[in-house]
C-alpha cells in the first residue's frame, strides 16, 4: 500500500540561507512548478534530502521519467511533496505503483 503524499513544500530560497526540509532515508518525490502545476520531476531515491537538494543544484544524474531536457526553471517556480519507505526497494515499488496508476488514469480520459 501507497502511504500519503506529504504537503506541497516550496523550494527554500538558498541565497536567503533557506534549507531543504525533506526526510532523509529512502522514498518517492514529486516535484512541479507552483504557476502551471505542470510536473518537473518524479523518482525514487535512497536519501530524500539528497536527491532533492541535487535537483536544486542541477544535478546531470538526476533525470525525469517523462525523458528529454528539462528547460532551466528559477527554483523559487518549484515546489515538492514526497512519500518516506523503509527502503530503496520499497520506493521503487512505490513509484512503479504511482506511475501505473498515472497511466490508467491517462487513459481513461484520453
Amino acid at each position: 500500500m501507497i502511504a500519503t503524499w506529504s504537503e506541497w513544500k516550496r523550494y527554500p530560497k538558498i541565497a536567503r540561507g533557506e534549507a531543504l526540509e525533506a526526510p532523509i532515508g529512502p522514498g518517492i518525490f514529486e516535484v512541479r512548478h507552483v504557476s502551471s502545476g505542470a510536473l518537473f520531476a518524479f523518482d525514487s531515491a535512497e536519501s530524500l534530502s539528497e536527491a532533492l537538494s541535487n535537483l536544486a543544484f542541477g544535478s546531470k544524474s538526476l533525470l525525469s521519467w517523462f525523458g528529454g531536457r528539462r528547460e532551466p526553471v528559477t527554483l523559487p517556480d518549484l515546489e515538492f511533496r514526497t512519500i518516506s519507505t523503509e527502503t530503496r526497494a520499497q520506493a521503487k515499488i512505490a513509484a512503479e505503483r504511482v506511475m501505473g496508476r498515472r497511466e490508467a488514469y491517462m487513459s481513461s480520459v484520453a
